[in-house]
C-alpha cells in the first residue's frame, strides 16, 4: 500500500467512525442479503458482533502505517474462521459489502480513490487472512 493510500483509507476511517453502529448495521444488512445462509453464523443479537467488527476494522486501519504489528492477529483470526466454516470465496461477499457500507456511510467522500485505497486494504488483509486458513485446512 502506498502512504497516499494509507492517508486515504485512515481519513475516511475517521469519518466513519462516529456512525459505526450504524455502519455495522448497514454491513451486516448487505452481507446477509447478499447471502442469507451466513446469518445462521451469527448471534440474534448482532449489537457486540457489530462492536466488534468496528473494533477489529479500528485496529486494522490505525495499524496500516506497521502492518507488520496486526499480522499474527490478522492470521489468527483467518485460522478461526476455518472452524467457522469459511471459505475463500466468502471473502469477496464480505469484501462487496464492507466497500458497500463505506460508500453508503461516506457518500460523496466515497471517490474513486478511496474506494480503491480500501479495495487494496481490504486485499491485503483478507489475503493475509486466506493464507493462514490454507495452513490450518492443509
Amino acid at each position: 500500500m502506498t502512504p497516499e493510500q494509507i492517508k486515504l483509507v485512515q481519513s475516511s476511517w475517521e469519518q466513519v467512525k462516529p456512525i459505526s453502529e450504524k455502519a455495522a448495521e448497514l454491513f451486516y444488512g448487505k452481507l446477509f442479503e447478499l447471502n442469507p445462509g451466513y446469518k445462521a453464523l451469527f448471534p440474534e443479537d448482532m449489537t457486540e458482533q457489530g462492536r466488534k467488527l468496528m473494533a477489529m476494522i479500528n485496529t486494522a486501519v490505525n495499524s496500516l502505517n506497521n502492518l507488520e504489528a496486526v499480522v499474527p492477529a490478522v492470521e489468527e483470526m483467518g485460522k478461526r474462521h476455518v472452524g467457522y466454516g469459511v471459505k475463500d470465496e466468502d471473502y469477496d461477499v464480505v469484501g462487496e459489502a464492507l466497500l458497500w457500507t463505506l460508500g453508503a456511510g461516506l457518500g460523496d467522500a466515497f471517490t474513486e480513490d478511496v474506494k480503491s485505497a480500501w479495495t487494496e486494504t481490504y486485499v491485503v488483509l483478507s489475503t493475509t487472512m486466506k493464507n493462514a486458513a490454507a495452513t490450518v485446512a492443509a
